[in-house]
């Protein structure tokens, strides 16, 4: 997996790295951040992602028909992937304990490693169906 050393502009949810845009020029893809592969987060990105898989969870199981909740499922899941990959990712560096007690409300250290160390969100999905795979091979 590769670390992004570069400056980086906040997108709401995650990181924009593509120089252009950090610069303020127009982004090029419309600000779809999610689907765009300049798109990195932080640790201090999990507890918001953690929260909107609550909301998608909770959008899925009130769903009208199993129809319904089947694709509200297949819509999240790779963005639940790499939600599983930053977890991984921190709890290898030894960072999850700290990204998971951090309170936005309060003055933050923005060079703190939770806001520095950042993972383009591709890489995390795949390194979390890595680890599921290694993990089925070990069973």
């Amino acid at each position: 997996m590769q670390v992004t050393p570069r400056i980086v502009f906040p997108s709401g949810t995650g990181f924009c790295t593509y120089q252009p845009v950090v610069r303020g020029d127009r982004c090029p893809w419309n600000l779809d951040c999610h689907n765009c592969d300049k798109f990195v987060m932080s640790g201090a990105d999990l507890l918001y992602w953690r929260r909107k898989a609550e909301q998608w969870a909770s959008l899925a199981e009130h769903a009208p028909d199993d129809r319904t909740a089947d694709y509200l499922h297949s819509v999240f899941e790779p963005t639940a992937r790499a939600i599983k990959g930053l977890e991984s990712a921190l709890a290898g560096l030894g960072l999850l304990g700290a990204a998971l007690a951090m309170d936005l409300r309060r003055p933050q250290d923005y060079y703190d490693r939770q806001w520095t160390l950042a993972f383009r969100a591709r890489d995390l999905a795949e390194l979390d169906s890595e680890a599921t795979d290694v993990l089925e091979e070990s069973a």
